[in-house]
């Protein structure tokens, strides 16, 4: 008997090793002929993209009608220019005689306010103001709505008996300021102004009163009228006699005698 030893067979397994391997080899001469893809980079998978919802599209509005231009205000013609006319003459507003109407009619104001209106020839003028205006003092000459004119002295009211006694104060009429009869009741009433005349030839004494002299009966009755010296004017003989006599005082007294 001869001592080889039998050649192992190979296993079935490794045959099927050997098929995968020659395979795989085949395989890879197979890719490198072919060109090789760019490589992409690696990154997440793009996310799928919502469905799209179309919104219904609004009614489309119409165009808005485009305004006209305004026109162009028409130019007036200028002097010089071709057509130009000049303006109608304005009727006149005769400013002559307007202004010699109003002339007059301050002339008349004047006139009316200067004129006496009282029996004493007090004018508009004077009674206008107001006595609030007045400025209190003595020899003030003042009226109320009564025929009595007064003068004031020391606070008081001393009635102006006649024309006489007025102009021998050496008085004028504008002098006399009219007032309210409440102006005058604030003050208290003093003794009267008389005109007390005498001449050195005779012991009488007269009073003049609407140019006619009164006897003054006697002492007495003189100072029972308020008079006082002080009243007494002097004058000659001849002017006392020249006087018309008046109704004694008082009254009853009788026939007055002459000086």
């Amino acid at each position: 008997m001869s001592n080889q030893t039998p050649v192992d067979k190979p296993s079935n397994t490794d045959q099927i090793l050997d098929l995968l391997l020659d395979a795989l080899l085949e395989r890879q001469k197979v890719r490198r002929r072919q060109p090789k893809p760019s490589p992409t980079p690696a990154g997440p998978a793009p996310r799928p993209e919502p469905p799209r919802v179309e919104q219904p599209r609004p009614p489309a509005r119409p165009a808005p009608a485009q305004k006209a231009p305004p026109p162009r205000p028409r130019r007036e013609p200028e002097p010089g220019d071709e057509g130009w006319q000049p303006p109608p003459r304005l009727p006149s507003i005769n400013l002559g005689k307007t202004l010699g109407r109003l002339l007059i009619l301050v002339a008349v104001l004047v006139v009316l306010v200067n004129v006496p209106v009282t029996r004493f020839g007090v004018s508009l003028a004077r009674i206008m103001p107001d006595s609030t205006s007045l400025i209190i003092r003595d020899g003030l000459v003042l009226k109320g709505s009564g025929p009595e004119i007064y003068r004031l002295e020391g606070d008081k009211l001393r009635w102006i008996s006649s024309l006489d006694a007025f102009d021998h104060l050496g008085l004028k009429w504008d002098d006399v300021h009219i007032v309210e009869d409440e102006f005058l009741d604030q003050f208290e009433k003093g003794r009267p102004i008389h005109v007390l005349l005498k001449c050195d030839d005779s012991p009488h004494i007269y009073r003049l009163e609407n140019k006619e002299k009164r006897w003054i009966k006697d002492i007495d009755t003189f100072l029972a009228e308020g008079h006082v010296w002080e009243d007494v004017r002097f004058v000659s003989c001849d002017y006392l006699r020249n006087l018309p006599d008046g109704f004694p005082i008082p009254e009853d007294a009788g026939p007055p005698p002459q000086p």
